[in-house]
């Protein structure tokens, strides 16, 4: 079935549709990774997002039950150049189409990724919609689509209620803002008992279960948003170390005073090179966010960056002088390839352990 693609600046695309049929609008954002789109489609961060991808080839391996990152798909839409719909890898259970569809998700394939995502670079993010209706009238719609907003994306994708894994090492207290799984598996990789709280968890509430350690993790939205988990995180600097991901990086800093803006188009695949200014080494990282931390806002009495952004110079972490305490703004569970980054959930454990014994 044919299929449109509209954005908020009139621009508009023609290919044809995958997945469900119908429409969506959401904020368009580009994926620059060749692999992984299971795990950007089923990562909390991309809520209320459409995203497109900047390979030209997508579906090649179908779906399996291993790489994803939440229970379902948390995308609003799906852009690629080029539907693979006969997939061949020894883990697929079912293509990448069957997968959308099953799960209610409108896919669009045939246009041209490259334009759309020099006009993304051109011109920021911005929203636009999906859409297989033959009398589809982009002039009717374009206040609607301009008016869309991600409402409360934190509230939508965390976990209902606690959820506890069971481990015979250090107890962790789990903030979920959004969280990959594989979050949750590099701890208990380390033999980390863990404990998920849901996003409005109370101070007290974490606290109860008397943790070692607490970790803020990844999610959606734009941080200045979530002014109950900033005052939370506030309430717990100092009680426990902590380390955050992503978002769970930008509340943070947002929690110290320091301030965030929106970036021009993000920062979203597999393939951005960290500088880690301690190591004096760069790192392949993956990543997913569309805000970071407003360098000349920060303390420097109590704040220093430790890792930097080698492409633009942002803020890749955050290092807290005063309390047990250190953020990035990657994703060092992601495994892009190389797991190098891994160390740092390692740097967690030996935090916790120095906490403990003093």
């Amino acid at each position: 079935m044919k299929a449109v693609l509209a954005l908020e600046d009139g621009t508009i695309f023609y290919g044809n549709s995958f997945g469900i049929t119908g429409e969506i609008i959401g904020e368009i954002v580009f994926n620059t990774g060749m692999t992984g789109y299971q795990e950007v489609l089923t990562d909390p961060s991309y809520c209320g997002q459409i995203v497109t991808m900047t390979y030209p080839l997508i579906g090649n391996y179908g779906v399996n039950l291993e790489d994803i990152e939440s229970s379902k798909p948390q995308v609003r839409g799906f852009i690629v150049r080029e539907l693979c719909r006969t997939p061949s890898n020894w883990r697929s259970i079912e293509s990448l189409n069957e997968y959308l569809k099953r799960n209610n998700i409108i896919g669009i394939e045939g246009i041209d990724t490259r334009a759309l995502t020099r006009i993304l670079r051109d011109k920021g993010t911005m929203k636009g919609i999906i859409s297989t209706y033959e009398n589809f009238d982009l002039e009717s719609r374009l206040e609607e689509i301009k008016q869309y907003t991600i409402k409360d994306p934190v509230h939508q994708v965390t976990a209902r209620e606690v959820i506890h894994y069971e481990g015979k090492g250090l107890k962790v207290a789990l903030l979920d803002y959004g969280i990959k799984q594989n979050i949750i598996r590099s701890l208990l990789k380390r033999g980390c008992e863990v404990y998920v709280f849901p996003a409005w968890s109370s101070a007290e509430d974490i606290l109860s279960v008397n943790p070692d350690g607490i970790m803020l993790s990844n999610g959606p939205g734009d941080p200045k948003d979530c002014i109950s988990e900033i005052e939370t995180i506030k309430a717990l600097m100092g009680k426990k170390p902590i380390f955050g991901i992503c978002l769970g990086h930008q509340l943070t800093a947002l929690a110290n005073n320091a301030d965030t803006e929106k970036l021009k188009y993000g920062h979203r695949g597999c393939n951005h090179p960290v500088k880690d200014l301690e190591k004096d080494l760069t790192y392949i990282t993956s990543q997913n966010h569309g805000y970071t931390i407003i360098e000349d806002s920060m303390d420097n009495s109590r704040m220093e960056v430790s890792h930097r952004n080698m492409n633009d110079g942002t803020i890749e972490g955050v290092r807290y002088k005063d309390v047990p305490l250190f953020t990035v703004q990657f994703h060092p569970e992601a495994s892009p390839g190389p797991t190098d980054t891994a160390y740092l959930f390692d740097g967690f454990i030996d935090m916790m352990k120095k906490h403990k014994q003093s």
